[in-house]
């Protein structure tokens, strides 16, 4: 309907979320995701593909108010002040089960995680646009999530920003709490991934198990399949823009992923 649609056709985002400390923090990465916010188009709102929302099935919010989940545990009493007012989206929802038929269902059990709100609120402080969370497929294959996004593409045409929030690499049992960067296989699997991304080798990356790193990098696919959505919204000519490419502590890389479209300037 035409008046759904957006003068500005977005780009699509994976963002890399790290600690939820990073919530409350003022350093590179953060003034990084400010950064970013600032130069994006405005969104009508905002559907996030967060690692933190792993479901058997498909699922997505539809409550007015979400509400804001604190799904972790033993951290300053500051980060649990934090406060991210984010509105949902009754036009948002629809038009994804619209795009998606039959294989998405609203839960509303769940709410606007930590891989969602820590990384909004630097990149749109103020909490403007409506968000609304899709969940990530735990039973789905790689081809199936880069599916999910292709379907989900006109989104961003109509003006809605697509956002995946996880981690490419992040296996927390093998931190080292005292190392500045990543271990070899973390950086080699990091920088495998962003070669891909920057070559327009989307399907190489179905196939990442093969990859020599691939069990150490991503030991649990939670934080890894949000970039399967994003690749598959994303235009095949997309203009790539890297930001905040650290890695940190052996296995961890807070990588991140502005997918420009081509048409971006035209209007």
């Amino acid at each position: 309907m035409k008046e759904n649609k957006h003068p500005i056709k977005m780009p699509v985002l994976f963002i890399g979320h790290g600690n939820p400390m990073n919530a409350i923090k003022d350093n590179e990465l953060t003034q990084e995701m400010k950064r970013i916010g600032g130069s994006l188009p405005q969104p009508k709102g905002i559907l996030c593909v967060s690692a933190h929302w792993f479901t058997k099935g498909l699922f997505v919010q539809s409550e007015p108010q979400p509400r804001q989940i604190y799904d972790f545990y033993g951290f300053p009493k500051e980060l649990y002040e934090v406060k991210y007012p984010a509105k949902g989206s009754k036009e948002l929802t629809e038009r994804v089960m619209k795009l998606l038929p039959g294989s998405v269902k609203v839960d509303d059990s769940w709410g606007i995680d930590h891989g969602t709100w820590s990384v909004l609120v630097h990149l749109f402080p103020e909490a403007p646009y409506p968000v609304v969370q899709l969940s990530v497929d735990a039973q789905a294959s790689p081809e199936e999530l880069m599916e999910i996004g292709k379907k989900l593409k006109p989104l961003s045409e109509e003006g809605w920003l697509i956002m995946g929030s996880g981690n490419i690499l992040h296996n927390l049992r093998k931190i080292e709490w005292e190392m500045e960067d990543a271990t070899p296989e973390g950086e080699q699997f990091d920088l495998w991934v962003k070669d891909a991304v920057e070559l327009k080798m989307s399907e190489v990356l179905l196939r990442y198990q093969d990859h020599p790193a691939a069990a150490y990098a991503v030991p649990t696919t939670d934080h890894f399949y949000p970039l399967y959505y994003v690749l598959g919204a994303a235009d095949v000519e997309s203009k790539v823009e890297v930001f905040n490419e650290v890695r940190m502590m052996g296995s961890l890389s807070m990588t991140s992923y502005v997918l420009w479209p081509v048409s971006e300037e035209e209007e």
